[in-house]
């Protein structure tokens, strides 16, 4: 893609047509500063590293309005107004969807959530937040649900709908700039994973045996390319969802069950 002709429509904003591709890219790859790849290899220790990645990886949004904005195009400003609306809308239920294990861990660290799952039940099967009953199975069926769509993959892939849109937002885009929107994609994709991995995996801890001969950071490695594996299955599986049937999705079914998610984690508190 380097060496392809970059073009730029006629009737383009060529600043913004330029800075959009950098805009939604750069976002990507600031967000992995937080995320523990492994015991004790964090490439920054944030104590609000959880907030710090979903806050940078909303930006993203703008590059990609920017980028149906810029190129004068019908299809591509209409893409890019397709996924503003999604990106902000699933972003609530995917923030909700974290609040039981910032409430049970009381940490917004992820090497130390990653660490308070190292414990085992009855010295044996992991205590990773997913195996916690009830409320660790709906927070990360939420959360995967969310970061499928925040990441406009199938069937949440709206704003590059191809019957519809042409390629939607980045219709009039070549060369490296096309590539950047692409490397984005796919960088949140590893970036959901990671954070799943983390929040709700125990991020480099082992399976059954604590230690062991499998370094930590093999461990994160293999479970995030399982997440990264579902992804692809989901869009090998499903088909693309409607775009009113999307948005409801979101407000009627997810948003009232992070809320409900919410109060069984606060119960669970109280009682234990």
């Amino acid at each position: 893609m380097f060496f392809k002709e970059d073009i730029v429509p006629q009737g383009a904003d060529r600043w913004i047509h330029w800075l959009a591709p950098v805009a939604a890219c750069a976002p990507a790859f600031i967000c992995f500063a937080p995320v523990p790849f492994g015991r004790d290899i964090v490439p920054v220790d944030l104590d609000t590293g959880v907030l710090f990645i979903l806050a940078i990886s909303g930006l993203s949004v703008i590059g990609i309005l920017m980028g149906g904005w810029g190129s004068g195009n019908k299809y591509s400003m209409l893409g890019g107004v397709r996924a503003a609306a999604q990106l902000v809308s699933y972003e609530i239920p995917r923030v909700l969807s974290v609040v039981p294990i910032l409430m049970l861990y009381g940490t917004q660290n992820l090497r130390l959530i990653t660490m308070a799952q190292q414990a085992r039940w009855f010295n044996f099967f992991p205590k990773w937040f997913v195996f916690y009953p009830v409320i660790g199975q709906i927070s990360f069926l939420i959360f995967l649900i969310c970061s499928v769509a925040e990441t406009n993959r199938t069937p949440f892939d709206i704003p590059e709908a191809e019957s519809e849109l042409v390629a939607g937002f980045h219709t009039e885009f070549s060369g490296l700039k096309f590539a950047f929107f692409f490397l984005a994609e796919y960088a949140y994709v590893f970036l959901a994973s990671a954070m799943a991995a983390a929040l709700f995996f125990g991020g480099g801890d082992g399976l059954w045996v604590r230690g062991g001969i499998i370094p930590s950071w093999l461990w994160f490695l293999a479970k995030t390319s399982v997440l990264v594996f579902v992804f692809l299955w989901f869009r090998w599986t499903y088909p693309r969802l409607r775009v009113d049937r999307l948005m409801q999705f979101c407000w009627k079914f997810l948003l009232p069950w992070s809320f409900i998610n919410i109060a069984l984690t606060g119960a669970w508190v109280l009682v234990h």
